[in-house]
């Protein structure tokens, strides 16, 4: 029997220690927003109403206009240039890890803008690489000593959704070995010396998003909605835990009522409490929300 989605009261109850230990602090109410604010992980929300157009279209000037003002937001560097240097520097090998799923795949405008941006912070252009299947294979891929992470939100018939975390299974000879207890511990993958330590940042494209499905390789447009966003940080699980949050939104926005994921996204809070890659909890996250707000949902 497939296990029962989580609920909203499931997962507010994963956060009631972070909530009890917050009650507990003495400091004045100014202190304490701060105290919150530092040890909370930063993930930009960037949208634009006209990122993609009635077609399906994405325009290249305003996706890099976005993921600009990301990157800054997320550095606190003052300029663009500035930002994607601190995260790559020129004597690096680069793997831009994309998504090519066919209905959904990761536009080809925001993948050029990302070797561009690879090229202007002084990287050769033979040390770049974007690919997504075939990367034991692929030099750069398994050299790299940079990568960046991108791919479109969606959910999924084995692990609820498909997000951040599950980008990198291509990473593995043999996929379906993380399959096992609806892709528990893909954040495992992550601990593989081909890829720890090595992802720069982390893109999860919600200009388009799939919010429902059933069955293996599910796809159906009465699903997708236009969202016009981005969300960018350097914490895989903060950002999928954001994303679970944005299709939860939708669906209850959607069918009227409350209905899980299912299955339930567990890999995502198990990436955090049981894998420690990453931060799951929303009380621990800093949303930082840029450009257009209508129907934002979170």
């Amino acid at each position: 029997m497939r296990q029962k989605g989580i609920t909203r009261r499931d997962f507010l109850k994963q956060t009631a220690s972070a909530a009890v230990g917050s009650a507990l602090y003495l400091g004045t109410t100014s202190q304490l927003i701060a105290a919150m604010k530092q040890d909370k992980i930063k993930v930009v929300l960037v949208r634009h109403k006209a990122a993609v157009d009635s077609q399906g279209n994405s325009g290249r000037a305003v996706l890099e206009q976005m993921l600009d003002d990301a990157v800054v937001a997320l550095s606190g560097e003052a300029k663009p240039e500035l930002a994607w240097k601190k995260w790559i520097q020129a004597d690096d090998i680069v793997g831009i890890k994309t998504n090519v799923w066919s209905p959904l795949p990761v536009p080809t405008e925001l993948e050029d803008i990302l070797r561009d941006k690879v090229l202007k912070s002084g990287v050769d252009e033979r040390r770049i690489g974007i690919r997504d299947r075939g990367l034991l294979g692929d030099q750069i891929f398994t050299s790299a000593t940079a990568l960046i992470n991108v791919r479109p939100l969606r959910t999924h018939y084995w692990s609820g959704v498909g997000s951040l975390l599950k980008n990198y299974i291509t990473f593995v000879p043999r996929p379906s070995a993380y399959h096992d207890d609806t892709c528990a511990d893909l954040a495992s993958i992550w601990k593989m010396p081909l890829v720890e330590g090595k992802t720069r940042l982390n893109i999860l494209v919600v200009l388009t998003p799939l919010f429902h499905g059933t069955g293996p390789h599910h796809f159906n447009p009465q699903y997708v909605w236009t969202y016009q966003g981005l969300l960018v940080g350097t914490d895989p699980v903060a950002i999928d835990s954001v994303g679970v949050r944005l299709l939860q939104a939708k669906r209850r926005e959607f069918f009227g009522e409350d209905r899980p994921l299912n299955p339930p996204p567990k890999h995502v809070f198990l990436a955090d409490t049981r894998h420690h890659l990453g931060v799951a909890d929303p009380a621990k996250i800093e949303l930082i929300k840029i450009g257009w707000e209508e129907e934002v949902l979170l």
